[in-house]
């Protein structure tokens, strides 16, 4: 050997039973439940713990649910505000206290580069060495990256673009009016702060769900939950891939109660257009579809009232409860703005709320569908051993939301108990088309 030369040092892998991938409140409500069964486990988090709340969001952001609704296994909101709405410090602090308590491992800092099957589990690279496991829990959400339209590399070199994850407050941006697009929950939260900043805002509107903040006198989220809607299975609905498409309420939370919807924003002056369609040179093209879409959400909104109000008969609520009022129709300009023209100068940023994608470079499985998703149904990925937690519907209506997680870990981990035991079928859970089992019902 040559003594002027060292060679690398190679660190062995490093064995686990079960890999979590995210120390965000999904990650942790898994590593919650297998360290209850004695599972021996680890979390990977490529930064500190709620990484994405931690820096990914904007300075004055609630979340849309109600405190009583905060919870993880083991644990639940215990302060004097049930009612209210937490702020993303106050957010950041209860997962990392929760954390800290959690009888798992948590490597921050920690990035995966690689997942790959081997004959006995899989191997997951990262930038801190290199592990083997005989199981992975995929905890990364589904907001990872930012959907930006093609449209924005034509947008004139003048103008500012930036998505919801780079946005911080309105005084970070240049002077001058803002087009927001997509108006969904952040869209709408958005455009309603740059418009109380006191500047020009203009929301290009598509498809969209329009809710109450309170109905009768309760939260909306009250309703939902003992409705039994936010429990919901992915089973239990016709078309699942729409389910799972369909976009936030129009919610906001914040230190009271209040709506947010179309007609609260047009009121205060923000400038209703409809979908981003084109752009011509330096002309804006908006679709003449805003009513359509408004007709729909109101249209669907009271669908949802009418079932809540027969629910409410059915069980006893309805005396105990106000009268149903019913929110006005969305109020839609007299004459569609179907073009603006950035030459004008009156719209310098534009603001891309048009939602997230999930990212999986580092995935090297045969798991994705044509559109960079995970197959999988109800969590069980489409390869034995590999399983996904806080996704959208994932197996039920609330399993995106902080407090749909503990079901679903409960039941991921039993499946995937089971599985490392060798009998995952066990004669009691339904057969599904990547021929392996699902957990039961």
């Amino acid at each position: 050997m040559n003594p002027g030369r060292s060679r690398p040092l190679h660190r062995p892998a490093r064995a686990v039973t079960v890999l979590v991938i995210g120390a965000g409140h999904a990650g942790l409500a898994m590593g919650h439940h297998l360290a209850r069964r004695g599972i021996d486990h680890v979390i990977l988090e490529r930064g500190e713990v709620a990484n994405a709340w931690r820096h990914e969001r904007w300075d004055s952001l609630h979340l849309l649910t109600p405190n009583w609704e905060c919870r993880l296994p083991g644990r639940a909101y215990a302060g004097p505000d049930p009612d209210g709405y937490l702020s993303m410090p106050e957010l950041i602090a209860f997962l990392d206290d929760y954390a800290r308590r959690l009888a798992s491992p948590i490597h921050t800092g920690t990035r995966v580069t690689a997942v790959r099957a081997v004959d006995d589990g899989y191997r997951v690279e990262t930038d801190h060495g290199t592990w083997r496991c005989r199981a992975v829990v995929i905890a990364t959400g589904a907001c990872q990256v930012p959907v930006v339209p093609a449209l924005d590399a034509a947008l004139p070199p003048w103008i500012t673009r930036l998505t919801p994850r780079e946005y911080r407050r309105p005084d970070r941006l240049p002077p001058g009016g803002v087009l927001v697009v997509g108006a969904s929950a952040s869209g709408v939260q958005l455009a309603d702060e740059l418009q109380r900043s006191g500047r020009p805002v203009t929301l290009a509107v598509g498809e969209h769900l329009r809710l109450p903040r309170r109905y009768r006198g309760r939260d909306i989220e009250w309703w939902l939950d003992a409705t039994g809607l936010l429990d919901q299975r992915f089973d239990e609905v016709d078309d699942i891939a729409r389910a799972r498409r369909v976009p936030s309420p129009q919610l906001v939370g914040g230190s009271a109660p209040r709506d947010l919807d179309l007609n609260v924003l047009s009121e205060r002056g923000v400038r209703l257009v409809g979908r981003l369609a084109g752009l011509s040179g330096t002309r804006l093209q908006f679709a003449g579809s805003l009513a359509m879409h408004a007709t729909a959400a109101d249209l669907k909104l009271a669908r949802l009232l009418d079932n809540l109000d027969a629910w409410a008969l059915a069980h006893g609520w309805h005396e105990a409860l106000p009268a149903p009022e019913r929110p006005a129709p969305t109020r839609l300009p007299a004459r569609p703005c179907l073009g603006l023209d950035l030459a004008d100068g009156e719209i310098q940023t534009v603001l891309w709320a048009t939602g997230y994608r999930p990212d999986y470079t580092w995935l090297q499985a045969p798991v994705l569908d044509a559109r960079g998703r995970l197959k999988q149904q109800g969590g069980v990925v489409a390869a034995p051993g590999l399983y996904a937690m806080g996704l959208p519907f994932m197996r039920r209506r609330k399993s995106g939301a902080i407090h749909g997680a503990d079901d679903d870990a409960r039941e991921l981990s039993d499946h995937l108990v089971a599985g490392l035991a060798g009998h995952p079928t066990a004669g009691r859970q339904r057969r599904e088309p990547y021929g392996f089992p699902l957990p039961a019902r």
